[in-house]
């Protein structure tokens, strides 16, 4: 039987340079467990229109060592440089997931959205081919997450990893089971490498964030992908919509007790940007006078998606209304 093929595709803003050695040291381990086919693809993104570096020289340095950390993976498809682009004009996580969907998905059997703060357990390909090769066969068309970390909400439980589900919510990053804790590679590996039988379970309806999703090739070609519509955020929640309303239910399988770390809150995620204020990454990105205006437009984008009098709002329109803001 032959081996599932995969594209795992990572988008690198210039500013996470120094966090996606991370990301690419786990995604190495999980590339030397697998003996199938991996083809990683990352686009790094030094373009400057939302968030400017703190000089000119500081930016192609932060491109370059991205660059240069990126091919220490040491695969055959690694080593071609058109898996490795950068882009010069504003290119969002929306834009790069939609057109990773479109560039993979009659080339690979399965797709997974990488994150640069992910970190991937080692045996993700493996147990995926497991997944792909018995109930990929009956349902062709699904999509798969892994366990996480104690989110905010029980809406969120179902996904989380079953050493983690059952402690309290804590915003806590001294707290390891919590949503603010940044989590290394060996924490992670001392989860994963005590796992003696995998629990996999179907999720209904669906529920995920975008990172780590993984995606047959099968839904993409069905018509499945991100509205242009969502020009920024939210694709994960945009692409789940059109997914249910073109497939319907189709299988979202979830290893429960294999863990997926996503660092959404390490202190070095936002490195070097002019003019950032505040304490946290969240206080940082909302510091900037265009985020929360984008979020909000390309939020409304999404949920109303469907609607046919709706006209979606553009970057256009976020510009124009922070002008309108000033005065």
């Amino acid at each position: 039987m032959n081996k599932t093929k995969f594209a795992i595709g990572c988008l690198v803003q210039w500013y996470e340079v120094d966090i996606i050695g991370e990301y690419i040291e786990t995604l190495k381990e999980a590339i030397k467990e697998y003996d199938g086919d991996v083809i990683v693809d990352f686009y790094i993104v030094q373009n400057q229109q939302l968030e400017q570096c703190i000089s000119q020289k500081k930016l192609y340095q932060c491109v370059d060592s991205i660059k240069y950390t990126i091919n220490s993976i040491n695969t055959p498809f690694a080593a071609r440089g058109n898996f490795i682009k950068v882009i010069n004009s504003l290119y969002t996580i929306a834009d790069y997931r939609r057109e990773f969907n479109d560039r993979y998905c009659e080339k690979v059997d399965v797709l997974v959205w990488g994150e640069s703060d992910m970190l991937v357990p080692k045996q993700m390909f493996t147990v995926l081919d497991v997944l792909h090769q018995s109930y990929g066969q009956q349902t062709p068309k699904y999509l798969a997450t892994f366990g996480i970390c104690k989110m905010w909400d029980d809406t969120w439980k179902p996904l989380e990893h079953v050493d983690f589900t059952n402690k309290q919510h804590s915003d806590s990053p001294d707290d390891w089971w919590g949503v603010n804790h940044v989590m290394n590679k060996q924490e992670m590996s001392e989860f994963n490498d005590n796992v003696e039988e995998l629990q996999v379970t179907t999720i209904i309806p669906h529920k995920y964030n975008g990172c780590g999703l993984v995606i047959s090739s099968e839904v993409v070609k069905s018509g499945v992908n991100i509205p242009r519509s969502c020009f920024f955020v939210h694709e994960d929640t945009a692409f789940m919509m059109v997914a249910q309303k073109v497939l319907g239910s189709i299988p979202q399988y979830h290893f429960k007790n294999i863990l997926l770390v996503h660092n959404r809150k390490h202190p070095e995620k936002r490195n070097y940007i002019e003019g950032e204020a505040g304490n946290t990454i969240g206080e940082k990105r909302k510091s900037n006078d265009w985020y929360q205006t984008a979020n909000k437009m390309c939020e409304q984008n999404v949920y109303r998606v469907f609607d046919s009098k709706y006209k979606p709002y553009t970057w256009d329109d976020v510009w124009r209304q922070i002008q309108n803001d000033k005065g």
